[in-house]
């Protein structure tokens, strides 16, 4: 078997130091195996995680950005409810406003929370399917490799 490579300090690297070549290269089963081509399929897959992980993080952004409109929307209309609710009123009337104001925040409540429990699934839906499809082309990519050798 081949010397494994070791840094002056005597410390043998670690896999991505050493590299994905240097370690297969020491498996002697994968000797027969065309290694740029191996190669190749691992830098796809690593596209493939760092567009996975861009999607994510954009998709948390939009979250982000979208809860901030929804607090700032919140707070402009607790607002009016309370320059609302401040006018004279007969008691009744009050209970009523008060009703229809707790009414309808509650059902704002929930179409927000439905729009961003959206926005997060379709977020999460696109890294993951991204995903999906790149282990699915790297199984067959590996497959072909395995059965040229």
């Amino acid at each position: 078997m081949a010397e494994k490579a070791v840094t002056t300090d005597g410390v043998r690297p670690s896999l991505p130091d050493a590299g994905m070549k240097a370690f297969f290269e020491d498996m002697k089963w994968l000797v027969l195996l065309d290694m740029d081509a191996l190669l190749a399929v691992h830098k796809r897959n690593q596209e493939a995680l760092e567009q996975a992980g861009r999607a994510a993080m954009e998709g948390a952004e939009l979250v982000v950005r979208r809860h901030m409109e929804i607090v700032q929307e919140v707070a402009a209309g607790l607002t009016g409810a309370v320059k609302d609710l401040s006018f004279g009123r007969t008691p009744a009337s009050h209970i009523a406003r008060q009703t229809e104001l707790l009414k309808a925040a509650y059902e704002s409540a929930v179409a927000n929370t439905t729009e961003l429990g959206d926005l997060i699934q379709r977020s999460s839906a696109e890294a993951v399917g991204r995903l999906n499809a790149r282990f699915s082309e790297a199984m067959d990519e590996v497959t072909a490799l395995l059965e040229k050798r």
